[in-house]
Order: structure tokens, then C-alpha cells, then sequence
């Protein structure tokens, strides 16, 4: 009698669609391919309005955010919301044993709270804004990224990654003009937020002044710079700044900066994305340091 395996076989096509649609979310949240065409996801009410959150709430969604929130220590949790299906990918066991208070929810739940445009993948956790963190601590910091009024948050989340990935010791911005602690930032960060210090300062010229008394030669990104960035680098402690798309570094920047550097590029186009920019300039840097 020849044995049944088609449990066998339903159990194996389970786990490969999993993988795939793991990789595939993987890379959406990653920014290679798009998410979902606006006109074939459900329609939200037109009075839809995001809820009111306060300064000390901050909702985070998407299963890369989330997981990586969950696994920062330093990141206090006040309420996990998540389904069925979001919790099995995020292995999260016991619901009920989790040491926070959870929900189980639908999509159309969260879809109501976090609106038509958050790919939300089925959490949301609401949380406390991380620890605020101050500029003196960054004095064995080889390389950080400060950011003049760079205000979207997809780009801000993008720099964050890249500054992750080269080992960037901060992000520092600005309180105004440059994104909060949100769940856009949080997801298109994909899980950096959690892994490198977001610091907002007041007044950016104040900044870079402390900076330079810990030691760092502060370097202003600008595509008119007097010379190359590769020939701009010294010491063993650099800041790069770079400026708002379309405006650039403020006068005042410019000012207080050590040295203005351009990054030369041979092609007919001559200016960049910030992200693109930034993930340029902090691997020349890293090349400088050798670290």
C-alpha cells in the first residue's frame, strides 16, 4: 500500500510560500520593489483622519520595525497589536505570556488606526520614544551623520539604514524642520531605528561647534564644494552633513562646518539623493578611517 504523503506535501508548500512571502516582504520593506498599487488596496473612509497621539506615544508597524523594537532593550512597550498570522512570523509563542499587554486584531483594525497608506503587514505596537541620548557621548564615535533640515521621513529612514550598515556611530537632526520618532520613519528604516542613536538637537550650529571640541572634522556635503570629498578627510574622527534636497546646507552651516567637500560624479547628472549622497560619502569616509 503506498503511503500518503499528501499531508507531507501541503505541510512543504506551506513553509515555501512562507519563505517566499517573507522575502518578499523583506525586500519591499528594503525599497526594491514597490508596495502595492494605491487602487488595488482597500479604500479608507474619506474623513479618515490618523488618531492624535501624544509626545510620549509613538506607533511603530511592519514586521522588520517591529521585531527589531521588540529585541531593543532600551525600547519600552506599552501595547502590542498584532493577528493571528503576523504572530506566527514573528515567533512570538504564548501571546499571553508576553511580558506587555497584547491584542489580537484584524487588518481592517489596524488598517483603521494607522490608515490606507501604512503597509502595517498585520502589527502595530505602541511604544515610548527612545531614550534621549547626548552629543558628549559620541566622543569615541570614529564617524556620525548629521542631517541640515532633511524633512522626509522615507529619506531620513534610508540615510538611518545606510548609517547602520557603515557602522555610523549617530544620526543628529535637527527638532524642526526633520522627522520625530513616527511609525513612517520606524518602517522605512526598517528595524535601524533601533540600532543606531536618532539624536535631535535645537540649534545645529551649537552642535557642530561641540563636536568640533570632541574632536571630530565636521564636513559639509555640497555639490559646489571647493574639492573633492576623498581629498577633504583627516583625524580619525569625521562628522558629515548634508543638507535638504533642492536648498542644501543653510549659510549658517556652511559657516560653521570645518571644510565644504563636493562628491565629483562624471555623468551628465551632478546632483544626487540624499540618501544616495550620504550612503556615498560615509563609505569614502570609512575608507579614509580604515575601521
Amino acid at each position: 500500500m503506498s503511503k500518503d504523503k499528501s499531508g507531507d506535501k501541503s505541510a512543504r508548500d506551506t513553509h515555501y510560500a512562507n519563505l517566499r512571502r517573507a522575502h518578499r516582504d523583506a525586500r519591499r520593506e528594503r525599497g526594491e520593489i514597490p508596495t502595492p498599487r494605491q487602487d488595488k488596496r482597500k479604500k479608507m473612509p474619506a474623513d479618515w483622519k490618523p488618531p492624535s497621539l501624544a509626545p510620549e506615544q509613538v506607533l511603530l508597524y511592519g514586521l522588520h520595525t517591529v521585531r527589531a523594537a521588540l529585541d531593543n532593550p532600551e525600547r519600552k512597550v506599552v501595547r502590542l497589536s498584532v493577528t493571528q498570522n503576523a504572530a506566527a512570523r514573528l515567533e512570538l509563542g504564548d501571546l499571553s505570556a508576553l511580558p506587555f499587554p497584547t491584542e489580537v486584531v484584524t487588518p481592517q483594525d489596524l488598517d483603521r488606526i494607522l490608515g490606507p497608506d501604512a503597509i502595517h503587514q498585520g502589527v502595530m505596537l505602541e511604544t515610548r520614544p527612545l531614550p534621549h541620548r547626548r552629543l558628549e557621548a559620541l566622543r569615541d564615535c570614529p564617524l556620525i551623520l548629521v542631517l541640515d533640515q532633511v524633512t522626509d521621513p522615507h529619506n531620513v529612514g534610508a540615510i538611518m539604514r545606510s548609517a547602520v550598515a557603515f557602522d555610523a556611530g549617530a544620526l543628529i537632526t535637527t527638532m524642526r524642520h526633520s522627522p520625530t520618532e513616527s511609525g513612517v520613519l520606524a518602517k522605512s528604516a526598517s528595524g535601524a531605528l533601533e540600532l543606531i542613536p536618532y539624536i535631535q538637537i535645537t540649534n545645529l550650529a551649537d552642535a557642530i561647534d561641540e563636536l568640533h571640541k570632541l574632536g571630530f572634522l565636521t564636513i559639509g556635503l555640497d555639490s559646489e564644494g571647493p574639492e573633492p570629498l576623498e581629498g577633504t578627510f583627516a583625524g580619525n574622527r569625521i562628522a558629515l552633513v548634508l543638507g535638504s534636497e533642492g536648498k542644501g546646507l543653510r549659510q549658517k552651516t556652511r559657516q560653521t562646518v570645518r571644510a565644504l567637500a563636493r562628491l565629483d560624479m562624471p555623468g551628465a547628472i551632478k546632483s544626487l539623493n540624499v540618501s544616495n549622497a550620504a550612503a556615498i560619502a560615509m563609505y569614502a569616509a570609512r575608507q579614509f578611517l580604515k575601521i
